[in-house]
């Protein structure tokens, strides 16, 4: 129930760094109060430059990674993809210890074995067979997208060669329209969930849009947390509070990798 870490100022900052060793004077040991007020245990070498700790944005978050990897979490666990999903048997036992989640809990068989009974963020076999032979079907404007239709086979239930651009693409245009059977509260989360991304790679951004994005992407993962079981999120999800705040280093087209790894 906590609220939101304070976020330090540069002096601030700079105050409880200024004591810690250098990266470069290793090995290191738990300083005090680590856990506490703290969960450093040295200074990175770029606290030696005069400039650094007057920087706005020290360190770029890349969108393109952060929105593929997000992607390939809720894509492969709703479609329950096999050695892929976040939804597995380990993550149905974690459900158990941390959540009060009936219906997501493993159902012992007759023959003693534990079975992982069809959760409501998950499609069928059949349904998931319908969305691939949508995909394999779907033709996207010339120089909008590459060809996402090779990307699916329908006779093996799987997507395969999806580039990060095609990711993108999906999160934030088909994803609304591929999931829209789902239940109203699930498509909802992950509508705005879309939305939120493509909100945040607009060429254009307002200060009061931003506000909002600051505002709405912590109750968008909460609307996640209560549809997905805990092992779905590690620190990728995470990651996604802090993109409106890196607005400081201009539009995302200018710092995200897609230039540079193409």
């Amino acid at each position: 129930m906590d609220g939101p870490p304070y976020a330090l100022n540069k002096n601030e900052l700079w105050e409880i760094l200024c004591d810690f060793p250098k990266a470069t004077d290793g090995p290191f040991e738990y300083l005090s109060r680590y856990g506490q007020y703290h969960n450093l245990n040295k200074r990175a070498i770029f606290w030696d430059l005069p400039y650094w700790k007057d920087n706005l944005l020290r360190h770029n978050l890349d969108v393109m990674h952060i929105e593929k990897n997000f992607f390939d979490n809720v894509f492969n666990t709703v479609l329950d993809v096999k050695n892929k999903t976040k939804d597995n048997h380990k993550a149905r036992m974690d459900v158990v210890e941390l959540c009060v989640r009936g219906d997501l809990e493993l159902v012992q068989l007759e023959n003693g074995k534990l079975a992982k009974p069809k959760a409501n963020y998950t499609f069928s076999n059949k349904d998931a067979k319908s969305i691939y032979k949508w995909i394999s079907e779907l033709k996207m404007p010339d120089g909008y997208a590459s060809n996402i239709a090779r990307c699916a086979n329908e006779d093996k239930g799987s997507m395969h060669g999806m580039k990060r651009h095609d990711c993108h693409v999906f999160m934030e245009c088909l994803l609304p329209i591929c999931f829209r059977s789902f239940p109203e509260f699930v498509w909802s989360a992950l509508a705005e969930l879309s939305r939120f991304f493509k909100d945040l790679c607009s060429n254009t951004l307002r200060m009061n849009d931003l506000v909002k994005m600051k505002e709405s992407i912590p109750i968008i993962l909460c609307k996640l947390e209560q549809i997905f079981p805990p092992a779905f999120f590690d620190s990728m999800e995470h990651l996604v509070v802090h993109l409106p705040m890196e607005i400081f280093g201009g539009s995302v087209q200018y710092r995200w990798m897609y230039p540079f790894e193409r």
